[in-house]
């Protein structure tokens, strides 16, 4: 399997291309990238027939910043009849596959196509498991069956635990009628992206202390209260009356880049449209001086070299955090519900 596909928000199919081609350098796995303008995917062709298992084997997907998913396989053409037949014969070299997803890309066209997709899983599913192709197991592959139209399809495979926990790298997230904003969906992805669900409880408890920097009107406030945290919401804006009212925030009208907690907290999180250099030095500044424990910070990215952007500001938390002899876990991601901009989390540790 010499091709990688990688799934991306529409318009950061280049940032996707620079970053698998830097991992590919490093990995000294040969092959180039290739990506066509808002089709929100791009593909790794690799020069070997074993690169593309090489590279993803190499890699972690929770390091992979502007990918949402991906798969080692090839595209291949679909007959408008009995498409299962043709697609068992195509998996007859690959091995029993533990899990089945169907997936288009974040497209227009992507979405008329989620109609066909659902009522093709069934009997396709059926057809797999009968066949011996398909049999529950979390440690085998998954099938990643990605439709670019109703006749062709690339048939990949990826490793379950190193992979997207979503189809399309996409969560299905309900919007809170009670929350004040859109945004606080960002938040609660950042939450299922970079903290392991059974450890919710323990990093993300009632008994815990935030801090939301650029609060108005509390998107993400909101899903801080709704962990029962007491939090304190940093904006000159107005705060939603309905937060307020829980008793467990506190809102001062202050500058959110000057402001300092008089005692550590267990979480700081910012949204505030600034310079990504800045956000980045506050996020340094909150983990290295010890305001908080862990914090989640969305970066604006500009319009050009965002995925080099991007990696310098990383790279100067990192160096800051060392000069201060603070370790620290440093995660990045495009999420689903960001736009313009990627989501950091920083996890201070125990000396």
């Amino acid at each position: 399997m010499k091709t990688l596909l990688l799934h991306c928000r529409p318009g950061f199919e280049n940032e996707v291309c620079s970053e698998i081609s830097e991992h590919a350098a490093r990995l000294d796995v040969p092959g180039y990238a290739k990506a066509k303008p808002n089709t929100a995917c791009a593909e790794f062709i690799c020069s070997d027939e074993s690169g593309a298992e090489r590279l993803m084997a190499g890699l972690r997907f929770s390091q992979l910043i502007f990918i949402r998913q991906w798969a080692r396989g090839r595209f291949i053409e679909l007959p408008e009849k009995d498409r299962i037949s043709v697609l068992l014969e195509d998996l007859l070299p690959l091995p029993v596959f533990g899990s089945l997803w169907l997936e288009v890309f974040d497209t227009n066209d992507g979405k008329e196509l989620s109609g066909f997709c659902k009522k093709f899983e069934g009997p396709l599913r059926k057809a797999l498991m009968a066949a011996g192709r398909l049999a529950e197991n979390a440690r085998a592959p998954r099938l990643l069956l990605t439709f670019k139209s109703g006749r062709e399809v690339f048939v990949g495979m990826a490793e379950a635990n190193n992979s997207a926990i979503w189809p399309m790298g996409i969560p299905r997230l309900k919007f809170p009628r009670e929350a004040p904003s859109r945004s606080t969906l960002k938040l609660e992805e950042a939450w299922h992206t970079f903290i392991p669900r059974e450890q919710w409880d323990e990093r993300l408890s009632d008994e815990m202390t935030g801090v939301d920097l650029g609060a108005s009107p509390g998107g993400w406030t909101y899903q801080l209260v709704r962990r029962g945290m007491l939090v304190t919401a940093i904006d000159n804006g107005p705060m939603a009356e309905s937060l307020m009212d829980t008793g467990l925030v506190k809102h001062l009208m202050v500058d959110g880049f000057t402001w300092k907690p008089k005692q550590p907290v267990d979480w700081m999180v910012c949204d505030i449209v600034e310079k990504p250099a800045r956000s980045a030095a506050l996020l340094e500044t909150w983990i290295g001086e010890g305001h908080c424990r862990e914090a989640v910070v969305n970066l604006k990215l500009p319009m050009k070299q965002r995925y080099a952007e991007v990696q310098r500001l990383l790279e100067r938390i990192a160096e800051g955090l060392a000069a201060r002899k603070v370790k620290a876990t440093i995660a990045c991601k495009q999420l689903y519900h960001d736009r313009e901009e990627v989501t950091c989390h920083l996890r201070r540790l125990s000396k």
